[in-house]
Parts: C-alpha cells; structure tokens; sequence
C-alpha cells in the first residue's frame, strides 16, 4: 500500500529529551548555576522542557519566530527559577545550540527499525528543526544513509502543519498520498498536517499519552513498525 514513509526527528527518532537533559547537566555544572540559587539540576532541566515544549507548539503554528524561541527559552527558565535577568549567563543558548546537536542518543530500536523498513520503502525525514542542528543530529548518528530527502522547514519556508511544506515534499519525493505515511510525535505538526492532506498517520506515542479520538493509529516503540509495516 505504502511506497513512501515521512519521519520526523526531533521526539521521534532522536531522542531530544535525553539529549537535552545530558547537555544541561553538563551546562549546569560549567556554569556553575548552584551559584544563580539555582539547587536543583532536576528542577532546572524540569523547568526548562516544559517552556522549551511549550515554545515549539508555538513556534510550529507560526506564533513565534525561531529567535524568539531561543531568546526566550532559558530566559523564561531561569527568571522562573528566581535569577535576576542581569545574572542570567550570556553564552547559555549558545552553548547550549553547540552542545546538544552532538549528542547521539536515539529512541530505541531506531537504527534496526529504519534498516528494516529501509529495505521495502523510500524513507524521508521531515523537520521543524532548524537546518544546522537537524544536519548536525543526522550527521552525528548515522541516520543519514537511511533517508532519500531530508526536509527541514526553515529551509523550505513552511512549517508542519501548513499543507505547504507536505505538498513541497510530495512534489520533490514525486509521492502520491494513498501511498504516503507520516510517522511523529507531535499530533499538532505531523498528525494534524497529514490528516489535512488526506495522507495516512502513525502517532509516535512512547509514553501513552491520552491521544483524540480521531488518531486511531500509535505505536510506543519505533519497532512496532516492523510488525505494522
């Protein structure tokens, strides 16, 4: 039925999460934020994935450019957190923007799923990620030698959902969208985007979110795909 299979990244593929949390605890320690009243390494990575999730949301329905993104997560972190804004360290996003690119950690079974399903479809990667990071992540892992097209949004110019960017990658691809699957983590962005197509969704579900009623179809490990496709 498929012939074409449209991943995202980020929360999907690599584990961005995990990688964040690895980057800020080394940050944490460089910068030495106990010296902020900053106690808790927890509590700060705590605080800053809940404004980090919160800003992308924005930022995929156009709410919110990607300098106000990066300007204002850590700034809202560590103000949340009780830092004077004058003592919030200048260098943190940057650092930050260096350091987590490099990080490897995938979701499981990613490497084995993506070889499997490498050998019976065309695969493509499909990103709200900003363009040096997201080819940074592919670069880094290895996942690159899986995927014909890597498209990512602040190149095309459109962002998951708007049915531009799926009708730019279905052009390109030379895809058609009975045969065309979409496989992510965010129902706003993927899910949401290829529905509006009338192209067929996997919700990439690993911690079994409450999901609507209209998403019928998740998996919690990438290798459920080896049994669903």
């Amino acid at each position: 039925m498929y012939k074409h299979l449209f991943f995202d990244l980020d929360h999907t593929i690599w584990d961005f999460d995990k990688n964040a949390e690895e980057t800020l605890y080394e940050l944490y320690n460089i910068y030495d934020l106990k010296q902020l009243g900053l106690h808790s390494a927890d509590l700060f990575i705590e605080t800053y994935t809940k404004n980090n999730h919160q800003l992308w949301a924005d930022y995929h329905i156009g709410k919110i450019s990607k300098q106000v993104l990066r300007e204002t997560r850590f700034s809202r972190t560590f103000v949340e957190m009780g830092v004077s804004p004058d003592l919030i360290p200048e260098q943190f996003e940057n650092d930050y923007v260096n350091i987590c690119p490099t990080k490897t950690n995938l979701f499981p079974f990613a490497h084995e799923t993506l070889n499997y399903l490498d050998s019976k479809y065309t695969l493509h990667i499909v990103s709200n990620g900003f363009k040096e990071s997201t080819e940074m992540k592919i670069g880094n892992t290895g996942l690159g030698k899986y995927f014909n097209n890597v498209f990512i949004s602040e190149v095309i110019g459109f962002n998951k959902p708007d049915k531009a960017i799926f009708e730019h990658i279905l052009n390109v691809s030379k895809a058609v969208i009975p045969e065309s699957l979409m496989i992510g983590d965010s129902i706003e962005a993927d899910i949401r985007g290829a529905q509006n197509m009338g192209m067929k969704a996997i919700y990439f579900n690993p911690e079994n979110k409450a999901k609507p009623e209209d998403v019928t179809q998740d998996i919690a490990c990438l290798s459920e795909l080896m049994n669903l496709l």
